[in-house]
């Protein structure tokens, strides 16, 4: 049962139907709001209707459930009409009339001057190494937003229930963070809200903050109405008006001595929007990736989440790091290439290795398996052999290159997070027949949880596995044991649920109820991480990836086919073989679509244009018939059986392999020096044309 399968609520109540009124406008003072005449039953909620506090409880204090007297973006929500039947509701919406004073929006971030979060960190001295450096390198890239079009769109349901308490469900990630929101914008207890994740289609992301946006708008009306209310967003709605992969601007500064590179100077911008939503967490990442799989001596980051009169942007799997990777790849290559060094060879030469120093002055602890992946890569397409051939000079109508990249990914909460924020709890209850449920708040959006958690129990009980079971978390039931997100539910809480079964096991009674449970402890070897300083251990561990991406473009259409494209996957032990697998195929497709064709930007008046998919294209498996995965298996010894982070990952490399092959097969960096992601067949042939003007 999704969200919107529900035609009562389990007690036959009627649901009401709540439709938000979105801004038509960038930045702008609400001055008036004219509905028409309500017809009995039907009601109108706003701000002045949240019992709690206006704010929905994320990182800062900024986001309004309903709107404050002024509007930031197009889409951001006024108010909501409720009634029971759902045309009408659509009816009176479009009757309903705003009147604004428009303010002068900031649209570019290139023109931003305000930011929500600034970051600088390094190690060594830059500066001295430019100054002694044989040649500087300075270049600038731009990648856009990625939408997650999950195939289920937002939706959430609030009911009153029977003791006083909201109860509130839908398709979310992370149900404890809806949890805060509402006890918060209705001013009750942690008690007076319970939470549950319904089925959900797909989150990638999309779904780590956003539903408690409408969880408490829902919860709001539901209060009002003293009925169950639930929103449900149409699909151009949805594509409009929630978050997005934050878009980037990261200019490059590096230096090379004696053939290799000796400093990194970066300068990171992301497009936050309108508010700051996730941006903190998300810029974090992706400013701890600026330097990329490299050794680099002398390293300075600076990072910025620029506030503009867009769209808020929010998680999306990689989570700011495949903005940086893109550049720092695309850098590598560049650099390589005016060197006269195949890019292959001169990245790998640069690869850190283990005990090397991280970006952050903490340390690479556990062995890197990059040489090894290059050459399972290179086993499975030539890359090597190919990569030096497409490098010759090409005539013809079709062209073909191809592209390589090697990034990491974080596995877990960034910095201290887990430590200090998140301080996960996991349980396990044995049923006197001898079942046994987990107890974990973390949701399955299609990665495969509802499956692996129960292995991992049953195979340390040594029962059978239909005797092990996970229900999607209710927060009434269930402990925190953290958000869905970061690449964290198999190696963090996997962990916790297989602590906890070998306590189970050891006091094992047969035909009583037994509960036990595990608290996340971090493990001893982590320099501990210091977020004022930006300095220490990141991550306790990181996954691994090389890609090679094989294309040929059509010189007469722009139009470039992906001929092969091949990951091979360091995630540690995977717990479950084709769940794992699935994943990386999914996450790399998905990574070559942010790369080609899934093009998104917002017109002159900040309003997102692509709001259906006709104008938003996202790649199937036709788009890229040969798509092959492989797994390296490097273990992590305090995951389960060695697991580590998997979701994230199979997506942050896809970009810079795609948009180096694509440039090969231009005539290469001397012809055309690629800068900007995603690249489609309009861009080809813009580039193209440079050739004939």
């Amino acid at each position: 049962m999704y969200v919107a399968d529900y035609k009562t609520t389990a007690d036959g109540r009627e649901i009401l139907c709540g439709r938000l009124l979105h801004s038509s406008v960038a930045k702008a003072e609400v001055k008036a709001v004219r509905l028409p005449e309500l017809p009995d039953g039907y009601l109108y909620v706003d701000a002045s209707d949240i019992p709690g506090d206006n704010n929905v409880n994320i990182v800062l204090d900024d986001t309004p459930v309903f709107c404050r007297g002024n509007v930031e973006y197009i889409g951001e929500p006024i108010g909501m009409i409720v009634g029971p039947d759902e045309k009408v509701v659509d009816r009176l919406l479009k009757e309903t009339v705003v009147e604004y004073e428009e303010l002068e929006p900031v649209l570019d971030i290139r023109k931003g001057d305000e930011y929500f979060f600034s970051y600088e960190f390094g190690h060594g001295d830059v500066e001295k190494a430019i100054a002694e450096a044989d040649k500087v390198y300075e270049e600038e890239f731009e990648t856009g937003y990625q939408d997650q079009a999950y195939l289920e769109p937002q939706g959430m349901m609030a009911e009153p229930e029977a003791d006083g308490r909201m109860f509130v469900h839908g398709s979310l990630q992370c149900a404890y963070y809806v949890h805060g929101a509402v006890a918060r914008a209705l001013g009750t207890g942690p008690d007076g809200v319970h939470i549950l994740q319904d089925v959900t289609g797909g989150g990638f992301g999309g779904k780590e903050d956003f539903p408690s946006n409408i969880g408490c708008q829902v919860a709001v009306a539901a209060k009002k109405a003293g009925k169950p209310v639930r929103c449900v967003f149409g699909r151009r709605e949805d594509l409009e008006f929630t978050p997005k992969r934050h878009p980037a601007l990261c200019k490059y500064k590096v230096a090379v001595k004696d053939g290799r590179v000796t400093a990194v100077d970066a300068d990171v911008r992301f497009n936050a929007g309108a508010y700051s939503t996730l941006s903190a967490v998300v810029l974090q990442r992706g400013i701890i990736a600026a330097p990329g799989v490299y050794d680099i001596p002398n390293v300075h980051v600076t990072g910025k989440a620029v506030k503009t009169n867009t769209n808020p942007c929010g998680a999306y799997r990689g989570f700011g790091a495949p903005q940086t990777f893109f550049a720092m790849e695309m850098m590598m290559s560049h650099i390589a290439q005016d060197l006269g060094e195949d890019t292959i060879e001169f990245k790998e030469k640069h690869f850190v290795r283990k005990g090397d120093t991280t970006s952050t002055n903490g340390k690479y602890h556990f062995p890197v398996p990059l040489p090894a992946m290059v050459d399972e890569i290179d086993a499975l397409c030539e890359l090597r052999k190919k990569h030096m051939e497409y490098a010759k000079p090409q005539s013809g109508r079709y062209r073909r290159g191809m592209g390589f990249s090697a990034v990491f990914h974080g596995a877990g909460f960034t910095g201290s997070g887990e430590r200090d924020l998140i301080k996960a709890t996991a349980k396990l209850r044995k049923y006197p027949d001898g079942t046994v449920e987990v107890l974990a708040s973390n949701g399955d959006i299609g990665q495969g949880v509802r499956t692996t958690f129960p292995k991992i129990v049953a195979h340390e009980l040594n029962i059978p596995l239909d005797k092990v079971y996970y229900n999607h978390p209710d927060t009434a039931r269930v402990p925190d044991s953290g958000p869905t997100v970061a690449s964290r539910s198999l190696m963090i809480v996997g962990e916790l649920l297989r602590r906890a079964a070998i306590k189970l096991r050891d006091i094992w009674v047969e035909g009583e109820e037994q509960e036990v449970e595990e608290h996340y402890k971090e493990p001893d070897f982590m320099i501990p991480f210091y977020l004022d300083r930006f300095e220490g251990d990141a991550y306790p561990t990181y996954a691994w990836a090389t890609n090679a991406v094989e294309v040929e473009v059509d010189t007469y259409t722009g139009v470039a086919k992906i001929l092969g494209a091949y990951g091979s996957f360091d995630v540690g032990t995977p717990v479950d073989y084709n769940i794992v697998v699935g994943q990386m195929e999914g996450g790399f497709l998905q990574g070559l679509g942010y790369a080609s064709i899934e093009k998104m930007n917002y017109d002159n008046k900040g309003r997102i244009r692509n709001n259906s998919y006709t104008d938003y294209l996202i790649p199937t498996s036709m788009d890229v018939p040969n798509l092959k995965a492989v797994m390296h298996v490097e273990e992590y010894p305090d995951g389960p059986y060695g697991a580590k982070g998997a979701g994230e990952l199979p997506l942050v490399g896809a970009a810079p392999a795609y948009v180096e092959a694509i440039e090969q097969a231009l005539g290469g960096v001397a012809a055309h020096q690629l800068h900007f992601a995603p690249f489609n067949a309009e861009d080809v042939i813009a580039e193209l044309s440079k050739e004939v003007q």
